[in-house]
């Protein structure tokens, strides 16, 4: 039996090359393939997904009619452009999506800013019509969109936090609904200022409150109690369960439906002027339909709002997409919907479409009705056309009441709950912060402007987080608390035990302070929270030296006393109890990246700690999980044992190059040369002499286990006896190996498997050049005329 030995080959810039020319073809194919998931799966479709689909797509097309035309007026615009928009998205979602339940159409947000774009662009230019500038959006958005998609920039969404998402959501929920108060109630009101304002104007002019406000009111409170007890009714009538769900998600054509035909009841009536605002006249078909007109006039006027759209339409498709996901155990790729944005918006400006992205009500929706595939999102398509070439008609005597009330009963769904709040308080206070400002701004100020400080915030935290990572000090305790040492500082014998492990931890962890036992005298270790690099490489280093020089002293090398520091006092030396710093160990378990502004101030704090202690320090690594990062710090002269300082004496340079010679390294020649301190014997009985045969046949049995002569003669060493926990007892041998000598090994001796490991194999080395030198002949010349890293090191606890 034996370890692993760790090592890893650099491949080139070449090889990789070479690599990608074989594959290219297999690479184009694929990466072109990739733009069309529906030829994956569309082979297998089969006649019941299809039912399942055409129930899901019909149930959302029914609810997406009314929200189409609702969302439209939000856009200052006619309400078939809010249908155009549900049907391009839809009918070409399924050929390029990779999510069963998103449904792309208009939402609130999008609208109430292409609403703003149209504004800003019609007071400056009065030649340009809105539906001119919602396509020229469209085109935009569907090319800046298609780009990101193809160049996989997917990766973008991940540096958007949830409480920014909840935050800019919250605050246009609040926007949008407050925005549509003026058609609830029939006052008049200039929804396109700041929310504050809008609240303020409403209160000023309550007494232009008109009928309008009997459909408004009625239409919001008959939505949320349909909602309300079709859910209650569902769970105490299970048999009705279904009927009650579908009754449920229809209320909003169901209350469109019936405020439409009490309408036309009361125009009938009244047919020169309608007594409240109606939609009156919707043309029929694709009215709209032609190439944009494209001026560059427009780009201009919209620039403050262009990365509002595309930002918001990317984020919440994608962030829906992948929650719907996960809740029904399918992948999304983010950077395929991205691409599916992008072409239903160009393609949707040759209807007269204006930009729309998936929506959390409808996506919830698909995903309840039961959809298998994204072909639900053809028959949605279908219902939509139905409705714009037959139902035109029935669209004039819609009241506009009614479609504020929709809009408002489905915003509400964007608003973050109490409970959110509490658990973001709970969790991160900057982080709530985040998600107030958000709301704050758009309150007060713009949606826009919401987005932007929302977003600059994250990413400021982000970076703070970078720069600022965790640097723990570790210190340890025995697995074996019956072994722990009761003195302060341990004995020169005591500081090396093969029998005893350690576990490792934060020195400020409070759960382990009964428990700690002294580290070896000279070594610190710290564990790394994040990845080195240039914002926080400074602030690292600077940690680590600062860590090291307050729990050692400083050497006495000729350079050190030649005089004090300026920025050092007077009892700077005098910690003559604390022992000179002998060896740093870096837990890298959660550094998977390092670049060379990091490696730069690393070399500097080894040289800086070099002066300190008067005698080069060791440097060791420890979980390593990316093989670049062993690879760049020995470009940088970490990971070798010459490098470090530890071959020093005359009797230890011949031993480690001897292990060099024979593909071995220091830290593991010692336990050849130490193998009683790995290895021990125990027996039920007392032991016994055993006989040659015995000998003969224990070694033709295992011929890789070559336990020490004591073995076969000796009485059993109890106070050195391994202790069984950590012990694999062979049922052919009495041998009792510790499984933690076979970790594996890396071929650089400062490279370890974990502080553990590091730690012993650091006084397993000292132990042994001690007993070396003390063997040795002129042992006692050597160690009186050497005083570097490596001959101290076994005098270390000493000091």
């Amino acid at each position: 039996m034996s370890s692993i030995v760790l090592d890893y080959e650099r491949e080139t810039l070449k090889d990789k090359a070479n690599k990608f020319k074989q594959n290219w073809p297999q690479h184009v194919k694929s990466y072109i393939l990739s733009f069309f998931p529906i030829f994956q799966w569309i082979t297998r479709y089969n006649s019941s997904w299809m039912l399942q689909d055409a129930i899901a797509g019909v149930t959302v097309g029914m609810v997406l009619v009314p929200q189409g035309i609702a969302y439209a007026k939000i856009a200052n615009l006619e309400p078939q452009y809010g249908l155009y928009t549900s049907f391009v998205g839809a009918c070409l979602y399924c050929f390029f999506g990779t999510s069963k339940d998103i449904s792309i159409g208009p939402i609130t947000v999008v609208s109430l800013l292409v609403g703003r774009a149209i504004t800003n662009v019609t007071t400056a230019h009065p030649d340009i019509t809105g539906p001119e500038v919602a396509v020229f959006l469209s085109v935009i958005v569907g090319i800046i969109t298609i780009l990101m998609g193809m160049i996989r920039l997917g990766i973008l969404v991940d540096f958007i936090p949830g409480p920014a998402i909840a935050g800019y959501m919250t605050g246009s929920a609040i926007t949008i609904s407050l925005g549509q108060w003026g058609k609830l109630t029939g006052v008049k009101l200039n929804s396109h200022q700041s929310p504050y304002l809008v609240v303020g104007d409403f209160f000023s002019n309550l007494g232009g409150i008109h009928i309008d406000i009997a459909f408004g009111l009625t239409a919001l409170f008959a939505l949320y109690g349909i909602k309300y007890f079709a859910a209650k009714l569902g769970k105490r009538w299970p048999k009705f369960k279904q009927s009650l769900f579908y009754f449920g998600i229809m209320r909003n054509g169901t209350i469109v439906i019936v405020g439409t035909f009490v309408s036309f009841c009361i125009n009938v009536a009244h047919p020169t002027e309608s007594p409240f605002k109606i939609l009156k006249s919707v043309p029929a078909g694709f009215d709209a339909m032609g190439v944009p007109r494209m001026d560059l006039g427009i780009l201009g006027e919209v620039m403050d709002v262009l990365p509002s759209i595309i930002i918001i339409l990317v984020l919440e498709h994608v962030s829906v997409a992948k929650s719907f996901g996960r809740v029904s155990d399918y992948t999304i790729d983010p950077n395929q919907e991205i691409l599916a944005i992008g072409v239903t918006n160009l393609a949707g400006a040759f209807f007269g479409a204006y930009p729309g992205t998936g929506a959390f009500s409808r996506t919830a929706i698909m995903a309840r009705s039961g959809a298998k595939t994204p072909l639900s999102s053809g028959f949605v398509a279908i219902i939509v056309v139905l409705a714009l070439y037959i139902l035109t008609p029935a669209f004039y005597y819609i009241p506009e009441a009614i479609l504020a009330a929709v809009v408002i009963h489905a915003v509400s769904d964007l608003v973050s709950g109490p409970k959110y709040i509490k658990e973001l308080w709970a969790t991160s206070k900057l982080e709530f912060m985040v998600f107030s400002a958000a709301v704050l701004i758009t309150f007060f100020d713009g949606v826009e402007d919401g987005i932007y400080i929302a977003l600059a915030l994250s990413l400021f935290i982000m970076l703070l987080n970078i720069a600022r990572p965790r640097l723990a000090v570790m210190a340890r305790s025995p697995l074996d608390p019956a072994s722990k040492s009761t003195t302060a500082v341990p004995a020169a014998n005591d500081f090396y035990s093969s029998s005893q492990h350690y576990i490792y931890f934060d020195e400020r962890d409070p759960h382990f302070e009964a428990h700690i036992e002294p580290l070896p005298p000279g070594v610190v270790v710290f564990r790394l929270g994040n990845a080195l690099l240039y914002p926080n490489a400074s602030h690292v280093t600077e940690s680590i030296v600062a860590a090291a020089k307050a729990r050692t002293r400083q050497g006495e090398s000729d350079e050190n006393k030649k005089e004090l520091l300026w920025t050092q006092t007077v009892d700077a030396r005098k910690n003559n109890h604390l022992p000179i710093l002998e060896a740093v160990v870096l837990d890298f378990t959660a550094v998977n990246k390092i670049d060379s502004t990091a490696l730069q101030t690393l070399s500097s704090a080894r040289e800086l700690l070099d002066r300190y202690a008067g005698q080069p320090v060791e440097w060791h690594f420890t979980g390593i999980v990316n093989p670049q990062v062993r690879n760049d710090l020995l470009l940088y002269g970490f990971g070798t044992m010459e490098d470090q300082g530890m071959t020093t004496s005359t009797s230890d340079s011949t031993l480690y190059a001897s292990s060099c010679a024979s593909g071995t390294t220091a830290a593991t020649k010692p336990k050849e040369e130490d193998s009683e301190k790995i290895q021990e014997v125990t027996f039920k009985d007392p032991p016994e002499v055993i006989k040659d045969e015995d000998k003969e046949r224990q070694q033709q049995q295992h011929p890789d286990e070559h336990p020490p002569e004591s073995y076969y003669s000796d009485p059993l060493d109890v106070d050195n006896m391994v202790h069984p926990y950590y012990m694999e007892t062979n049922k052919f041998s009495p041998v009792i190996v510790d499984p933690h000598n076979f970790l594996p090994r890396d071929r650089h001796g400062c490279f370890h498997w974990d502080v553990d490991s590091a730690v012993r194999s650091i006084c397993e080395r000292w132990s042994t050049r001690r007993q070396h030198i003390q063997l040795s002949p002129s042992s006692t010349t050597s160690s009186t005329a050497g005083s570097t890293a490596g001959s101290t090191a076994g005098s270390s606890p000493s000091s």
